[in-house]
């Protein structure tokens, strides 16, 4: 699904244009492959691509010239071609075709300028049509009959279900930030708990699907193509609100059910700060045919973009290309399965500046790592278990403001939420501890109340007192056994369960020490249980093991040259405690801001505004509105949409708003109000 990477700040997408000719040479190896020298290419600027039930895609094509075939990589995402996307594909257009592998770049059915509509992320008509787009690729007088695929997020995940269905000419494919369980792992359910991130996506989603197309690409029909889409978007919250539990709906599309359907060379790419990290170490781990993976030190943004560390990432992807699409010996296949970065400090902790620390390779995934096990004992985490008073959990408050957003922004000092948390504290390391994969946790308690997630955050406390985030993971308990068939838990009864935390590499510095902070509560991320759980757990019998990294062996060079740019600002958001009425209010706004697209020359501009209000001890009282706005403006051609949602709640359902509003040339053309009130389904 989502992309929240489709408002992509224009000035980094412009900037990554000079980034991708630049790198410095930290500590890279020079590698015996080198970039071809650039060849001239030609830019089509909009070509049809008919499908089988008619309806036509929009597609912007760069070429090599020359009078031999080439091959060719698609890039196909709903994120407008022709104006919102058109400064990144420019750079990857040329990027590809001056090294001889043509880019072809197309709207997904029903956005951007291609016809039809969209009601739904990877719908089966989207998938159909990505397998017919590669056969129409293949056949073209130009290209050599193969073709890969690449794409972020929505177009990683489309990559990934267009590749399980076989199409013959796709020979290879490199998702980034990608997922293979819609459920748990696409902005919907974290850990089987509502995430803020699945309305988020859902009400910028809606802008996707009710966007107009260009008139100078599509010309006259442009007024009954809009119209169309203003009339097929559907309220779709509250589709995914009906589907609370992992269901067919979750599963169609998801990898996950048939990892063995994808049979061809895969390059995964991901960051640390990037949610999507996991599936994508996890797809790794699954893929039987040959695969790669990289994760870097930066969020969900492409490796080129990515600030104030970055790749230069022409190297890599035209080093992948070249050998999966031409035949050519690059030597990518002889390296390391897995390389990441293993950083000493955390984002947050280094403010926006580089983060400290080295490339490591890996020649499997997992990677060979040696469990270090600790016991919750009563505040400490023990080398041996120390048996005594029942360890009593209840959170103290509204629990979670220092990390809100479950993608990108990353979190903020620690000390807020775990003076509100149960916590458990290592002694001082005497030595420097690294750890690469999932910390896993065994835990035996018991809840006094039917419904309630567990939260647990992986922190450093570092010599300055400081505590920042290193990983967490999030568990809806009645989904403790199956994410499909969940089940209550019943007052009382002593549950033992397994759960890891979201893997990750690190450094512990020595001196510093490891502390995992627990509570049943992280809002604004998720949703707030019906009740006020109480958890009891037994001191010195639930475990917490860490994979620690065994002693560097031989390090393997890096080749790929390193881009580094300027300190980048940390989170703009501080803990927030209640007012006198003891209402915690969180308020994310962006105002509006207007840009020019050359080459299209039109005007867009987007605003969006989040309040997010819960009063403390009063789970039932959380309450979720936001509201986005996206305009489109050249001579006569004036468009504006405006999407929002509210949610609340009671003890037993959801309550649901949503509304959809369209104007052309400032006069309303479309308003759709809609509300609905949903079962809570163990949730």
């Amino acid at each position: 699904m989502s992309d929240f990477d489709f408002v992509l700040p224009r000035r980094a997408v412009l900037a990554s244009g000079a980034a991708l000719g630049f790198s410095a040479a930290c500590g890279h190896a020079p590698s015996a492959w080198q970039k071809p020298e650039p060849s001239t290419f030609r830019v089509v600027e909009h070509t049809w691509i008919p499908m089988r039930d008619g309806v036509r895609l929009s597609a912007r094509l760069w070429i090599p010239e020359g009078s031999q075939r080439h091959p060719a990589v698609l890039e196909y995402i709903p994120y407008r071609k022709r104006d919102l996307y058109r400064a990144y594909d420019d750079i990857w257009g040329k990027t590809l075709a001056e090294s001889g592998i043509a880019f072809v770049r197309v709207d997904v059915r029903g956005s951007g300028d291609s016809e039809g509509v969209i009601t739904d992320e990877y719908s089966e008509h989207e998938l159909d049509d990505g397998v017919e787009i590669i056969a129409w690729i293949a056949a073209q007088s130009w290209c050599s009959g193969a073709v890969g695929m690449r794409g972020l997020s929505w177009g990683g995940i489309n990559t990934l279900q267009v590749a399980a269905r076989r199409p013959p000419a796709l020979k290879a494919i490199m998702p980034m930030g990608c997922c293979d369980n819609r459920y748990t792992d696409d902005a919907h359910y974290i850990g089987g708990a509502l995430g803020r991130t699945n309305f988020q996506w859902g009400v910028l989603f809606k802008n996707v699907m009710a966007g107009p197309p260009d008139p100078d690409i599509v010309g006259d029909a442009w007024r009954s193509m809009w119209q169309r889409r203003l009339d097929a978007t559907p309220s779709i919250l509250a589709n995914w609100l009906q589907h609370q539990r992992k269901d067919a709906y979750w599963n169609r599309g998801s990898v996950s059910e048939t990892y063995s359907a994808i049979n061809i060379p895969t390059y995964l790419v991901s960051g640390w700060n990037d949610t999507y990290a996991v599936p994508v170490l996890r797809l790794l781990e699954k893929l039987k045919s040959p695969a790669k993976a990289l994760v870097g030190p930066w969020g969900h943004t492409y490796p080129n973009l990515a600030a104030p560390q970055g790749l230069d990432w022409a190297y890599e992807e035209v080093r992948w290309w070249r050998h999966w699409l031409m035949g050519e010996a690059t030597g990518i296949m002889d390296e390391p399965r897995l390389r990441c970065f293993m950083p000493s400090a955390t984002s947050a902790a280094v403010q926006g500046a580089a983060l400290p620390g080295r490339w490591i390779a890996e020649a499997a995934w997992p990677a060979r790592t040696r469990d270090h096990r600790y016991f919750l004992n009563t505040g400490a985490l023990g080398e041996k278990p120390v048996h005594g008073a029942p360890i009593i959990h209840r959170d103290k408050g509204v629990l979670g403001t220092t990390k809100p957003e479950w993608l990108d922004r990353p979190p903020i000092e620690q000390s807020h939420d775990d003076q509100l948390s149960t916590i458990f504290d290592s002694e001082p390391l005497a030595d420097n501890l690294e750890i690469l994969g999932a910390p896993k946790l065994r835990l035996t308690f018991t809840s006094d109340a039917p419904v309630a997630n567990l939260v647990l955050r992986l922190n450093g406390v570092r010599l300055d007192g400081k505590i920042w985030l290193v990983t967490w993971g999030v568990l809806n308990l009645t989904r403790r056994t199956s994410m499909a068939e969940p089940t209550s838990l019943e007052e009382g009864r002593a549950y033992t369960i397994d759960m890891d935390l979201r893997p990750i590499a690190h450094r512990f510095s020595a001196g510093s020490r490891i502390r995992l902070s627990m509570s049943e509560g992280l809002w604004p991320m998720i949703w707030p249980s019906p009740g006020n759980p109480t958890f009891n757990i037994a001191s010195g019998q639930s475990t917490l093991s860490l994979p620690v990294r065994a002693a560097e062996r031989t390090p393997a060079p890096f080749p790929i040259p390193e881009v580094n740019g300027e300190a980048q600002p940390g989170p703009g958001y501080h803990p927030v405690s209640p007012d006198g009425s003891g209402v915690v209010r969180i308020v994310n706004a962006t105002p509006a801001y207007s840009y020019k697209v050359a080459g299209a020359e039109s005007e867009l501009s987007s605003a969006r505004e989040e309040i997010c209000e819960m009063t403390a001890g009063d789970p039932l009282s959380s309450k979720w509105r936001h509201t986005t706005s996206s305009s489109w403006k050249r001579g006569d051609w004036d468009c504006r949409i405006q999407a929002s949602y509210v949610l609340t709640c009671d003890a037993d359902a959801f309550h649901l708003e949503e509304s959809l509003q369209a104007w052309s040339n400032g006069k309303s053309i479309a308003t759709v109000r809609t509300a609905a009130s949903i079962p809570r389904d163990l949730i």
